[in-house]
């Protein structure tokens, strides 16, 4: 063939590929503008899209992760935007007014010597043993302590006793109360009313004053009553609580017509309702009033007011939730990034420096590997609750112990990376320009790691929710007040919780196992986007 021929056959190739490359660039351009989509093998479209594209693109066509994704930001939208529309505070108590039993008061019939002394007399315990053996015998005297004491009955259980022709005290079943609530009423007074009670006499002097007694055993002045007598022993449950004149009567009433119910209406005319129970140990009846108390709202179910009911605190349920979610996230993410710095800086002096620097911090990291972490986070706990550390103060010592506590993985991920990128041609070229040391591992080794800390790091937030909350329901986490999705939980403490109020523990554990879900197919589907050959 001659020249002329080739040259000829050459500019036809020539032009040849030009009129295809022509054809291709166009075809290109109009599939670009009608839209038309290109795979990720397409070499074009690869050429158009930066690696964080790739990635992006990669990762929202995984549908488990988008979903994962969209988990994660419901999750935080609940707990941080919602913890601010929220009219509640995670500590806010509810308070419910209950019909509630309250001990009142007991009651006994006396079937025993009471005594009375005078104002200024002794008479002993010992007297009182030798009074008792002395009334079972003939004699009206007896002996104590050196002094001779003479005793008089002056009636069925009720005997007077003297010593030099002055009466110094009484025995009797008969208890003298005041009418206005003074129980101190003065020994002859009390002493006369109970003579003419067993004499049947209508009036007794005291005081230069002539006093009535009636039937009933009450005592009179200028018609208003003073005193009166009772053969029950009626105590109040509390200093606080006046036991009238017409309660008591109203009292003894309904023990001797046998009702175990009664009602009664006090001074400001608030009738309340009043149930006798009996004590056989004791043989006293217990008087429980029922009234309506003021008390926490424990374990209240769904309502308007509170859509996921109330704890045992009466604390309301979605709101705590929400803060719960808030504390707990934001532990795993702290607690992450303490651990992840703490990895990077110390994987990275490993696999850059290697020799000595590479043994003495991969010994180092051995050690923690070492370390039985949750018998050291026990006893942590252990030690601040003895020390009744604040609450705010121990979550952020629980955010550094388990920050420093999980670097050493992170560690050895790193300097494996950093020791297969530190060979390559890039880094040599790094080298051979001169740049430093530190400058080379944080802008040129450490940019490659990342995808690969991306990852570590979202599988670890949610194995680090998942340890948060299994300290506080322990009770050695986050305390109270500060909620967290773990020490919600934490109150299902027994059985007859677990079975009857679902609302206190269900939804805790649902949105932590959703969480923690979350964030691993999340990690799944940046893990495969970073790297396809993963999904081969």
């Amino acid at each position: 063939m001659s020249d002329f021929e080739k040259d000829q056959v050459t500019t036809e190739a020539t032009e040849t590929a030009v009129k295809k490359t022509a054809e291709i660039e166009h075809e290109f351009e109009e599939s670009t503008v009608e839209g038309t989509e290109f795979t990720l093998n397409d070499d074009r479209r690869v050429k158009t899209l930066s690696p964080g594209r790739l990635v992006a693109k990669r990762f929202f066509r995984n549908r488990v992760a988008v979903f994962g994704l969209a988990v994660l930001t419901f999750m935080f939208l609940f707990s941080y935007l919602g913890g601010v529309l929220m009219p509640y505070r995670q500590d806010q108590i509810f308070y419910r007014y209950d019909a509630a039993q309250k001990r009142y008061a007991a009651i006994k019939e006396n079937n025993e010597l009471r005594y009375v002394v005078s104002e200024g007399k002794d008479f002993s315990s010992v007297a009182r043993a030798k009074f008792v053996l002395a009334i079972k015998g003939t004699e009206k005297t007896f002996e104590s302590q050196g002094t001779t004491f003479e005793f008089e009955k002056e009636g069925e259980n009720f005997y007077s006793i003297s010593t030099g022709g002055e009466v110094i005290a009484f025995a009797a079943y008969d208890i003298v109360r005041s009418s206005t609530g003074n129980d101190k009423l003065p020994f002859e007074l009390a002493f006369n009313m109970l003579q003419a009670i067993y004499d049947k006499q209508n009036t007794f002097e005291f005081d230069g004053k002539t006093y009535q007694v009636d039937s009933e055993g009450s005592a009179t002045l200028d018609g208003s009553e003073v005193a009166y007598a009772s053969k029950y022993s009626i105590q109040a449950a509390t200093s606080d609580i006046y036991l009238s004149r017409a309660f008591e009567e109203e009292l003894v009433d309904a023990l001797s017509s046998g009702s175990k119910e009664f009602f009664f209406k006090d001074a400001d005319g608030v009738e309340a309702e009043y149930r006798l129970d009996y004590n056989p140990g004791t043989g006293d009846w217990i008087v429980m009033q029922e009234t309506e108390t003021k008390v926490f709202d424990t374990y209240s179910g769904p309502s308007k007011e509170h859509w996921l009911g109330t704890d045992r605190n009466g604390m309301d349920m979605l709101t705590r939730l929400m803060y719960g979610g808030r504390v707990s996230l934001y532990i795993g993410f702290i607690v992450v990034l303490i651990s992840t710095v703490i990895g990077v800086i110390m994987g990275g002096m490993s696999g850059f420096f290697g020799g000595w620097v590479d043994m003495l911090i991969m010994r180092i990291v051995d050690i923690f590997y070492c370390i039985p972490s949750m018998p050291i986070i026990i006893i942590l706990g252990s030690i601040m609750d003895t020390l009744r550390v604040d609450p705010q103060i121990r979550m952020i010592y629980l955010m550094l112990i388990l920050g420093i506590l999980g670097w050493a993985g992170t560690a050895r991920m790193v300097r494996g990376q950093i020791l297969s990128f530190r060979e390559q041609e890039f880094m040599v070229a790094a080298e051979a320009t001169g740049i430093r040391a530190s400058r080379r591992i944080f802008r040129h080794l450490i940019p490659n790691v990342m995808p690969q800390l991306i990852v570590s790091m979202t599988m670890g937030l949610g194995s680090t929710i998942i340890t948060e909350a299994t300290l506080s329901f322990l009770g050695l986490g986050v305390k109270f007040p500060f909620a967290s999705w773990g020490n919600i939980i934490n109150d299902v403490n027994d059985t007859y919780v677990l079975t009857n109020y679902w609302f206190i523990w269900i939804p805790a554990g649902v949105l932590l196992l959703a969480t923690v879900l979350a964030f691993n197919l999340v990690g799944d589907g940046l893990r495969d986007a970073f790297d396809p050959r993963m999904n081969r």
